[in-house]
């Protein structure tokens, strides 16, 4: 398991060999290999556990009133998935399929739903690392609506490029899915979502060559 893919999480960030150890025990931490396409959650289903992605791309879609799926989310290694869906226990109105050959972390909750009568000090380090969790999803999730508020495509791809060039600190950036699913996740379709981009590219404003974006702004 790569040290350094865990070091992005928050939930294992910067602990000795011990700590992780004891971290992944508090998590029930399983180590999963997915295939391509592989659905490791359905709509419906309750979520039992959450996933850290280890390597390989999972993504996470959401069907709108008219049943069209949309992309809420592309999981990359060190990021995770389904932590507030997995900690409330309820039905997930949401698939979360294995895009490409992958390894994920599966871990659950049931050491937080049911915390010791006198816990350790770790106990309580590792539940305040997992609230930390869900309030940084929370100000990502605010990402995804700025673009999903704007109203043409080019202000939406300025918008999606803006926020990975900001996290990233460079104007060179690669996107972690392709073209269709870059149009999927914008909530717009995949000929018109070319066709905006060879037109922000003849204006001047981006350069691109497949999932690799350079703002010119």
């Amino acid at each position: 398991m790569d040290r350094n893919i865990l070091n992005h999480c928050i939930l294992f960030k910067d602990l000795n060999d011990s700590e992780l150890a004891y971290a992944l025990r508090f998590f029930n931490a399983q180590e999963r290999s997915c295939r391509r396409g592989e659905q490791l959650n359905r709509p419906g289903e309750v979520m039992e556990r959450f996933g850290l992605v280890l390597s390989g791309n999972v993504q996470v879609f959401m069907d709108d009133y008219g049943g069209n799926p949309l992309m809420m989310a592309s999981v990359t290694p060190g990021i995770t998935f389904g932590e507030s869906l997995c900690y409330l226990h309820k039905e997930a109105a949401v698939s979360v399929i294995s895009v490409e050959e992958s390894s994920v972390l599966m871990m659950d909750t049931k050491s937080l739903d049911d915390p010791p009568v006198n816990p350790v000090a770790m106990d309580l380090r590792l539940t305040r690392r997992f609230t930390a969790m869900l309030a940084d999803r929370a100000l990502k999730m605010n990402d995804r609506i700025q673009i999903l508020s704007k109203l043409t495509i080019r202000e939406k791809v300025i918008t999606l490029l803006s926020q990975y060039a900001v996290r990233e600190g460079t104007s060179i950036i690669t996107l972690p899915f392709n073209r269709e699913a870059m149009a999927t996740y914008l909530g717009t379709n995949q000929s018109a979502l070319s066709r905006e981009l060879s037109r922000m590219q003849e204006d001047g404003e981006i350069r691109f060559r497949g999932s690799t974006f350079e703002i010119l702004l």
